[in-house]
């Protein structure tokens, strides 16, 4: 994905706050802790609720994605179906990326 398309998508996640594309980019890579009062988690979070698998998949690798697709952060998804879509997600990154030590 495009720097500016993916910047934008940035913006959208947290358009009622004045908080930078830069810092909510240095929270997902974990340059920084916090961009406002918002934390990785958080963030992933939002962005789960807000696109669609086709657009997650621009932003995160498949790596990352399993690595923030939690059960914390699947557990504190809003909508039910929004749950099971991501424990689903889930299970499958697990059969297909396996987790190394």
């Amino acid at each position: 994905m495009e720097t500016s398309a993916k910047n934008k998508i940035l913006d959208q996640i947290l358009w009622d706050y004045n908080i930078s594309t830069e810092d909510i980019e240095a929270v997902l890579t974990g340059e920084k802790k916090l961009a406002g009062h918002y934390n990785r988690e958080m963030l992933f979070r939002k962005i789960l609720e807000s696109y669609s698998w086709f657009t997650i998949i621009q932003i995160f690798t498949p790596k990352e994605i399993q690595g923030l697709l939690t059960d914390q952060t699947i557990s504190k998804l809003r909508s039910p179906s929004l749950r099971r879509k991501y424990e689903f997600v889930q299970k499958r990154l697990l059969e297909i990326i396996p987790i190394t030590g």
